[in-house]
């Protein structure tokens, strides 16, 4: 006589979580809580009992909460990058889409994932560490910006002026700034879904001297 399949099932230990598992419950939990308070307040402890694991079974993954910060933050400029690469391959209709598109491609990766990106705000303040990461990922957009802005002038689309670089340090961190006072809605603020059309007359002014370069 075989055994019914339900009383093998009841026989069974529960599969154990798999490491990966246990690692994206970490992450998922710190992003939901960061979303719903300060990073400062949040503590190892919540991240261990929001993933459903005990403090000693959390230093296994992760040695700090702030390297939780850095996983998230890593995996949201890998997207920007992503989108941006994907942006830049993708045919524009003409010179002010095509800034569109890497405006937005940048963007919309940080406000979706809104809570890390203000988690990262407030531990730069503090983590010598984010501070490092947050600097790397804005000396890569500008560098990338003044190689565009540079090619622009070379081609004879935008006219010459202050260097390249020091436009494209302007423009990212304006981006920056006001992104972060849309995200978190800090007044005086544009409203999310102006914010690019905002921006990208900036950026044509600044780059062509008017905001219909073709």
């Amino acid at each position: 006589m075989s055994t019914p399949p339900t009383a093998v099932a009841r026989g069974r230990r529960a599969p154990r979580p798999r490491s990966e598992d246990r690692e994206t419950a970490i992450l998922d939990t710190a992003e939901r809580l960061f979303g719903e308070r300060p990073y400062a307040t949040v503590s190892v402890d919540d991240l261990a009992r929001g993933a459903g694991l005990s403090r000693p079974t959390f230093y296994f993954y992760f040695p700090s909460k702030e390297a939780v910060l850095l996983a998230l933050l890593d995996g949201v400029v890998a997207e920007a990058r992503a989108r941006r690469d994907e942006a830049l391959r993708v045919p524009a209709t003409g010179t002010a889409d095509r800034w569109r598109q890497i405006i937005h491609a940048i963007q919309d990766p940080f406000r979706t994932h809104r809570a890390v990106t203000l988690a990262a705000a407030e531990a730069r303040a503090t983590s010598g560490a984010v501070r490092d990461v947050w600097s790397g990922v804005m000396e890569r957009f500008v560098a990338e910006t003044a190689a565009e802005i540079e090619a622009e002038r070379a081609r004879g689309a935008a006219p010459a002026g202050p260097p390249a670089r020091d436009l494209a340090i302007a423009l990212n961190w304006m981006n920056e700034r006001v992104l972060h006072s849309s995200f978190t809605a800090q007044q005086p603020a544009l409203e999310p879904g102006d914010a690019v059309e905002v921006l990208l007359t900036v950026w044509l002014r600044t780059i062509y001297g008017r905001s219909d370069p073709e």
